[in-house]
Order: structure tokens, then sequence, then C-alpha cells
């Protein structure tokens, strides 16, 4: 049976304040303003009003995210934690970031980051920009004082002329970086895994125990696709997928206070979730055969434990047919594609 992804065109909150509210340059580069190609069935990737895309300013962004001198002992960039081979994920249960410190939760993927309405795993933030100052000064990543960021990027002289090509002068500002980040991380468009081309008609594109594996996902027995949903399989709600009885997290919690939060995270989008591993929020899964039995399971008891979670009665041929749809959507154009890896030899 043939499947198709609904659509769904997700809404970007507004972004920190900047220097021009219409276009949020100084003497923008001419012919410039193109917007990223998307596939056919996604939404265009909507930009703020006071950050819209240049291709200059998303080539500063990619220059900013994958330097270690944004961190305040040279050990961490970016994309330390996202890794553009494990789908912009970090491959560990936990990262590592300056002195060696830990994250407290597992590096969520950026692809398609662009599309969604909230941040980290507790939606802790609403807008990319936002988001992008959030590790530079934590302690247990960049542990950067703003001001020390600034001048230390000044002082560099390879961001001279990209920041004149951004921004119309060479002029450095913390605003002026969270916004070029998040131009860059807009661009992190995957679509074109071979899920994406079998749902398009090219009905070899995906194995058999795939397609066995579509069944299910987007069916009332794997129940999969209530969550999962749309283009970018995730529906950018929070719910609690009853890991624990009593879980050590308290999850969206931490943001409103409400009862009814404890314990809940924001659904991640599966796409690349073949090469994001290990999964959930504490990285407690290795495989995805681990996380399909998880749901399979039913999960534990818990006072929010969501209404959809319930024992799938799945087989072992069943949940391997899972597992091989969830790696159909791997996109190896994306993760192969230079022009959104490190521009630092």
């Amino acid at each position: 049976m043939k499947l198709s992804v609904l659509l769904c065109l997700c809404a970007l909150s507004a972004a920190l304040c900047g220097c021009d509210k219409v276009t949020g340059l100084v003497n923008p580069p001419a012919n410039d303003h193109a917007a990223p190609d998307v596939p056919k069935e996604f939404p265009a990737v909507s930009f703020p009003s006071d950050n819209p895309f240049t291709a200059a300013k998303a080539e500063l962004g990619r220059h900013l995210f994958y330097d270690k001198r944004l961190s305040k002992d040279f050990s961490t960039s970016c994309g330390s934690c996202h890794q553009s081979q494990q789908g912009f994920a970090d491959g560990s249960k936990f990262s590592h970031g300056f002195a060696g410190l830990m994250t407290t939760r597992n590096s969520m993927s950026l692809v398609n980051v662009a599309y969604n309405k909230s941040f980290f795993w507790d939606g802790g933030v609403v807008s990319l920009e936002v988001q992008a100052l959030a590790p530079l000064t934590a302690q247990n990543e960049m542990n950067m004082n703003t001001d020390s960021l600034v001048r230390r990027i000044e002082n560099i002289e390879a961001y001279q002329p990209l920041f004149a090509a951004a921004w119309g002068d060479g002029t450095v500002s913390l605003d002026r970086i969270t916004k070029s980040l998040a131009t860059f991380e807009r661009k992190l468009i995957s679509g074109q895994s071979s899920f994406d081309q079998w749902n398009r008609g090219n009905t070899s594109a995906i194995s058999a125990s795939a397609t066995r594996g579509a069944e299910l996902f987007f069916g009332e027995k794997g129940d999969c696709f209530h969550c999962h949903q749309s283009y970018n399989f995730t529906d950018n709600q929070f719910h609690s997928n009853a890991l624990d009885s009593l879980p050590a997290d308290d999850g969206r919690y931490r943001i409103t206070g409400a009862g009814s939060d404890k314990g809940l995270f924001r659904t991640p989008t599966l796409r690349n979730i073949e090469l994001t591993a290990p999964y959930m929020h504490d990285g407690r899964f290795a495989t995805l055969h681990e996380v399909v039995r998880h749901y399979n399971s039913g999960g534990k008891p818990h006072v929010n434990r969501d209404v959809l979670m319930r024992p799938l009665g799945l087989s072992d041929s069943e949940t391997d047919d899972l597992v091989a749809f969830l790696k159909s959507l791997t996109d190896t154009a994306f993760i192969s594609d230079t022009t959104l890896q490190s521009p630092w030899k």
C-alpha cells in the first residue's frame, strides 16, 4: 500500500532583537537572499523578520558552528556535539564539553531544526537564535563569557571578511554571532532518504522488510505515526513514553512547573535516526531494536504516561521490519553534503 506523509507548516518563534527590524542587516549583500531549497513535500523554511536568510550569513554561521575557538578552553565547537556523520547528533550517551565536563542529556539531532517550535528536550527556548546562545555560555559545554567571545572573534583575521560579507561591515557582536549560527542551522534540511524516494513513487527504493515496517509504522498496530507524524516525523509536542515509573529527569516540568509535565520530553524527529544512537533523552538505548522493544512493552507505570503507550504485541519479525523502515529514513546525500561540513582544516 502506498503511504503519504502529511504536510504541516510549523511557525518559528520570534528571535532575539536585532539591529534592523526589517532586514536584520546593515548594507546587506545584493542578490544573496534566495532561501534554501527544500524537498517538494516540505514547506518553505520561515526566517525571522530580523534575521532573514542570506548565503553569506549562513556561510559565516558554518564557520562559527565548527570553530572550537568559541569555547573557553578551545576544546569544543557546536559541531563537536552535532556531527554531520552522526546525523548532527553526537554518538555518545552524554557529550564532553569544557574541561571534559559532561552534559546531562543526550545531544539532540539538528536535522530539520528549522521546523521546530521549541528546542532542547524540554522545550526550554523557542527560537534558534536563543538556542545558539545556551551552549556558548553553559559551564559544562563551551563556558564562554559573551564579552570575551566577541573579543576573541574580533581578533581572528579570517572572520573579518566573513562578517563584512554577511552583515555589510566587519563589526562583531553577540547578536550577529547567534543569528549567523541560527541561519546556518536552518540550512540543515534532510528529505532525500530512501523512504522519500519510495514515498514519491519509486517502489524499489526500500526493501520488502522496510515496506512491511512502513505498514506497521503508519498503522494502528505499530501506532508510531501519532507522535512521529508529517514530513519531519514529529508532532513537536511533549510526551511521557513511560521510560521509568519515577523518572530521574523531570523533563518539561523544569520549564513549566506543572505537575502534568513531569517526565515529558519533546518528540524528536526520526529522520536519520539510524545515525543518531544512543537514543532517548538519557541515551539509555544503544540500538533501534531496544527502542522498538521498549514501545512494544508499553512502558512502565507513570502518572503522566501518554495515553498512546500500550503493549503493541509485535513479533520479532515485525520488530525487525519496523527497524528496517526506520533505517530507510537515512539520507546519505545530506550527511555527505560538504557545504554543511566543517570549513576548517
